[in-house]
């Protein structure tokens, strides 16, 4: 189209178009912009109505943590003051003297000797049995007995004599005669009422050499020296050094939980507070932490829900080493899924296993959470992290103040559960602001089917302009700017064709000539701009050959005869070196080079080149035949190590070179006659099927080789 079409089809200078301009179709689109306005009030009212339920959802957890660190502290503050007190009574410093005196005089007492087997059998036939099942670990019942004749005696009467813990602490009196069990008959009752009123585990006298002198329940830890293996460096053992050494009645000590063979092995936390009066201390009031009491107290008598915690609430203890010093909600509430669920979570198997099979976690399941981390550091505060399940929750933690111990607490509840309201007012804001789009949207669909339509037109032609299809029209008519710019965007299309027309035969023919130089691998490279286009190929096969005759015939013929000529033979060999998976080279009047496992590697490269050299000779023979003119075949076939690659940069050309080049081109050279004339490494690589006989001798660098012959005329017949 010329200036002066465009000029034609332009409207004049101002003047006004017909109809309704773009602007004015403009205006009425940004009309609808008032949905914007309802989008932006709508989110001011989602995000601060999120920040405010996410507020609320954070203060309720650190609400529900605060106040269970303060029952827990208050727990143990009131286990540790009645501790305290219990251990200066009258009771407990009587109790403390006559069972020392007690156990005194049965370090005098010689322990007879069957009952002495019954404590050896009571230790390898029951006790540990069952310690070594529930631990996993190996023991020697005779380390485990008491060291003195005054523990096992009263392991003897006592402890081996008893069925079970409850027959144990309700017993009284061992009926021995002994100044040991006169002093249990009497002081007994008051312990055993701290036990049961109190709600301890069980409680032990020791007297100042570390002796356990009572146990209210009497179990194998009755008798026994705390500060001697196996209880040398124990909680217990420590909390009670630490009280005797401070030669105070109003001292205190209290030991995290650690595993505690007497019981076991089970998880036990003790406190311990000297006995005896201001002038003096006659023993150790230890008391074991209950379990119970602690869990109790973090799950709320497992009334998570009523308290706040909902579906997946909860609230638990850690200590130093990372692991919990409570009771898991998932373990309480769904033991069968425990162990997936804290796999899942990154626990290891066998912990999650050992953790069902005795259906507690203190001690035994690790809690490596940001939370317990950032609290074990001293920091309070709310996270949003993955929990010890590998659930993504809300965590309120904070550092426990309870004197010798250095635990955490965490609260916690599933992001699914916690957020839940700001999902319900995500929801009705959304239901609310998709109404409001409905409403606006159906106004803007028409009037954008009016706007949009030539547009659409425009975008759908210059789409498929792009991919690829030519001579691409637009409808006109719209009698506003877009039929100006229809109009023009047909005359581009129109100018483009013409142009991809001419643009499209110039690359197939330059693509053509291209492929006649050098090989589809090659051609690819050297159209990405590489420079320096060469390769080394091994176990190549390289097959040149002569055409004997050519030159005497196309001296007595014109040049354009002769050159028809030489065109039918080379096209013929390229057809069969196609058909039989050679590759052409390079062609000249003089010669006629090809290669087989250049470009694909084949492991019958050989006797693929030496099929082909045969078909060389049919091929000559024929057009020879059908021109009145004698040609032969005389090739030199070599197998070996060759590089290929580009040569030149303003005249380019596809060559190969190497030893094995060399050899096939002296081979065909310096043979006497026309024929196929092969190596030995070719003659080792062809099935017996191909005859061959021995012809000369050629020098290489490697010495004098064998020259052989084809015998092509029995491959003929």
């Amino acid at each position: 189209m010329t200036e002066a079409d465009v000029s034609r089809n332009s409207p004049p200078r101002g003047r006004r178009l017909p109809g309704a301009g773009v602007q004015t179709k403009l205006l009425i689109m940004l009309l609808c912009v008032s949905l914007l306005s309802a989008g932006i009030v709508g989110a001011i009212g989602f995000l601060n109505g999120r920040d405010s339920l996410r507020e609320a959802a954070f203060n309720q957890l650190t609400t529900i943590r605060e106040l269970r660190t303060e029952e827990i502290e208050a727990t143990f503050a009131n286990i540790q003051r009645g501790v305290t007190l219990d251990s200066r009574t009258k009771d407990s410093v009587d109790a403390s003297l006559d069972f020392n005196l007690g156990f005194e005089q049965l370090r005098t007492t010689d322990i007879d000797a069957g009952l002495e087997a019954d404590v050896l059998s009571y230790y390898e036939d029951t006790f540990v049995p069952a310690l070594e099942q529930r631990s996993g670990q190996d023991f020697e019942a005779e380390a485990l007995m008491p060291n003195t004749d005054a523990g096992r005696y009263l392991q003897a009467q006592y402890t081996v004599n008893s069925a079970n813990f409850d027959e144990a602490i309700a017993r009284d009196d061992a009926g021995d005669g002994s100044s040991w069990s006169a002093a249990h008959a009497e002081h007994h009752p008051y312990l055993r009422g701290l036990v049961e009123q109190l709600g301890y585990e069980d409680v032990l006298l020791l007297n100042t050499t570390g002796d356990v002198v009572y146990s209210a329940y009497k179990g194998v830890d009755l008798g026994v020296n705390i500060l001697a293996a196996p209880y040398t460096d124990t909680g217990l053992s420590n909390a009670y050094r630490d009280v005797l050494r401070t030669n105070t009645v109003d001292a205190l000590a209290t030991s995290d939980f650690e595993r505690y063979v007497p019981s076991l092995n089970v998880p036990t936390a003790w406190i311990t507070s000297p006995v005896g009066t201001a002038g003096a201390i006659t023993g150790v009031l230890a008391v074991q932490i209950p379990i119970e009491t602690i869990n109790a107290t973090m799950t709320g008598n497992e009334a998570w829900s009523d308290q706040g915690l909902g579906r997946t609430g909860e609230v638990y203890l850690a200590g130093p080493d990372e692991t919990m010093r409570s009771v898991s909600r998932q373990l309480v509430q769904a033991p069968e899924d425990y162990a997936e669920a804290a796999v899942s979570g990154g626990t290891p198997p066998d912990i999650a296993e050992r953790v069902v099979a005795i259906n507690g976690t203190v001690l035994v399941q690790p809690v490596h959470t940001i939370p317990v981390q950032s609290a074990l550091v001293g920091e309070s505060g709310i996270s949003v992290s993955q929990n010890y399940l590998g659930v993504d929750t809300l965590a309120a933690y904070a550092p426990l103040d309870v004197d010798g111990l250095q635990w955490v607490i965490v609260a916690s509840l599933d992001t699914d559960e916690a957020f839940a309201p700001v999902t319900e007012f995500t929801r009705v804001l959304a239901l609310s602001t998709a109404a409001i789009v409905f409403l606006v949207t159906l106004l803007s669909l028409l009037l954008a089917q009016v706007f949009t339509r030539p547009i659409g037109r425009l975008v759908s032609a210059v789409n498929r302009v792009t991919a690829g299809e030519r001579d691409v029209q637009v409808e006109t008519g719209s009698r506003d700017e877009f039929d100006h710019l229809g109009a023009t965007f047909n005359d581009m299309s129109r100018s483009l064709q013409v142009k991809a027309d001419l643009l499209d035969e110039q690359l197939a023919e330059n693509e053509r000539l291209l492929l006649t130089l050098m090989p589809q691998t090659v051609a690819d490279r050297y159209r990405q701009g590489d420079e320096t286009i060469a390769a080394d190929h091994a176990d190549v096969t390289v097959i040149y050959g002569d055409i004997v005759g050519f030159d005497e015939y196309a001296a007595d013929v014109a040049s354009d005869t002769a050159l028809a000529l030489l065109n039918a033979i080379v096209t013929s060999f390229d057809e069969a070196a196609l058909r039989l998976g050679i590759e052409p080279v390079r062609t000249t009047k003089q010669g006629y080079l090809a290669s087989c496992g250049l470009l694909v590697p084949r492991t019958d490269s050989a006797r693929r080149s030496v099929d082909f050299a045969i078909e060389m000779e049919r091929i000559l023979e024929r057009i020879g035949s059908q021109r009145g003119v004698a040609l032969s075949l005389r090739a030199g076939i070599d197998s070996g190590t060759v590089t290929s690659g580009l040569i030149g940069r303003s005249t380019v050309v596809y060559d190969m070179w190497g030893e094995a080049v060399s050899l096939a081109y002296r081979l065909q050279g310096g043979g006497a006659g026309s024929g196929v004339f092969v190596t030995q490494r070719v003659v080792d690589r062809l099935p017996d099927t191909v005859g061959s006989s021995l012809s000369s001798t050629v020098d290489t660098k490697q010495g004098s080789q064998a020259v052989w012959k084809i015998d092509t005329a029995a491959a003929h017949v």
